[in-house]
């Protein structure tokens, strides 16, 4: 059995100093030692896939970060690992308990997934190792983990065992500081007749004239949202996700985080957005003033053929208000995101645009550069080491 902070103290030193995760009673005394160390971050994720995707976000700006969880939760994060951080080859640390392991006797929830944990990881083709249980094998486990990250450019994980970690009060008990509500919610007014509607290649032609390149990044939802962005502009400063539905609000939380110098601006969809909705609640409460998040609704699935969400009568901006986003805006028409961006603005700052439905009579490209290149000149654009 260790003390938490020999392991945490390690990997500060190495720049791990930002964790996201969602707890277990195994990492219990490990998360309260980080929670309780002023030089960490720690991100309490609505669940495992997020963490995953806030971690992401750092690894996009050139940091270490680790993202926790429960074995349980595995199954929760299979798609940012596969689709997101496999795929763009973003480097995390991930530290997974084995609840249900074949030797130990547990509750029986645990017992399939205790038999299938490590044959995950396996199939995800993340290594792994036991989380040490003795000081003296710390710096040799965080170079394994440390090699395979430069190598590769993909995740490692660390599968921890009950009681590795010794006992640790937990004494900072306060909620996220930002988690304090709106200050501005201005909800959409009627739409008028008559009056055509916003597209999706207009909003997003009307965000990229008003975000400057070298200040600026956005990060594109999957499906049509990216892939409109890449017709509409291809620069540097884009990032089109190519899979891990409902993340992108997480990638540009953990990449705002880590670079405060940039604004971070999230082209969301209302399908991915229903997918993952504890996501506004995170942004709203650890999201910084850098980050704003633009949800296009056209009320639909459109890039799997146009079968209906449920977004019908829904008022995300609503939602992100009482989540507690600082400014938020809905509306018919462009200005929506002229608000959001505007200096009065307070982040994180949240705009839900209406649109049609509908794409160019040619139909949508696909992004000519693989997702590997988009990370590198993205991250090379904004001076991050990959």
């Amino acid at each position: 059995m260790i003390q938490a902070s020999a392991f945490i103290d390690r990997a500060r030193n190495l720049g791990y100093d930002f964790y996201a995760g969602v707890p277990c009673s195994f990492l219990t005394p490990f998360i309260n030692t980080v929670i309780d160390d002023d030089r960490l971050t720690y991100i309490s994720a609505a669940n495992e896939g997020d963490a995953v995707a806030m971690a992401a976000g750092q690894a996009l700006a050139g940091k270490r970060a680790v993202a926790m969880m429960q074995n349980s939760g595995l199954g929760n994060a299979v798609s940012p690992l596969t689709s997101l951080t496999w795929v763009f080859r973003l480097p995390i640390l991930l530290i997974v308990t084995w609840r249900g392991a074949p030797e130990v006797d547990d509750e029986p929830q645990h017992e399939l997934m205790g038999r299938i944990t490590t044959d995950m990881l396996d199939s995800m083709d993340i290594p792994w190792e036991i989380f040490p249980d003795k000081e003296s094998e710390l710096d040799a486990a965080l170079a394994r983990a440390e090699a395979h990250q430069n190598e590769t450019g993909r995740a490692y994980a660390l599968v921890m065992k009950k009681d590795t970690v010794a006992p640790a009060t937990l004494y900072n008990r306060k909620p996220p500081s930002q988690s304090r509500g709106a200050i501005t919610f201005r909800p959409a007014p009627h739409k008028a007749r008559n009056v055509p509607g916003v597209t999706r290649r207009s909003a997003l032609a009307h965000l990229v004239a008003h975000t400057g390149i070298d200040n600026s990044v956005i990060i594109a939802s999957t499906g049509y949202a990216g892939r409109e962005l890449y017709a509409v502009a291809d620069r540097p400063n884009h990032l089109y996700m190519v899979g891990s539905m409902g993340c992108a609000p997480l990638l540009g939380l953990g990449l705002a985080l880590a670079r405060p110098d940039l604004r971070v601006v999230v082209v969301d969809g209302d399908g991915a957005a229903l997918m993952r909705m504890g996501a506004m609640a995170t942004l709203a409460a650890y999201g910084p003033t850098n980050l704003a998040h633009l949800l296009l609704d056209n009320g639909m699935h459109e890039s799997t053929g146009g079968q209906a969400t449920v977004s019908a009568g829904l008022s995300f901006a609503s939602i992100a208000a009482g989540c507690g986003y600082r400014t938020t805006y809905e509306g018919f028409v462009l200005p929506v995101i002229d608000q959001m961006l505007g200096g009065s603005s307070r982040g994180p700052a949240f705009a839900h645009l209406h649109i049609d439905p509908g794409v160019d009579k040619n139909g949508l490209p696909r992004p000519q550069h693989g997702p590997d290149e988009v990370r590198e000149r993205f991250m090379r654009h904004i001076g991050a080491t990959s």
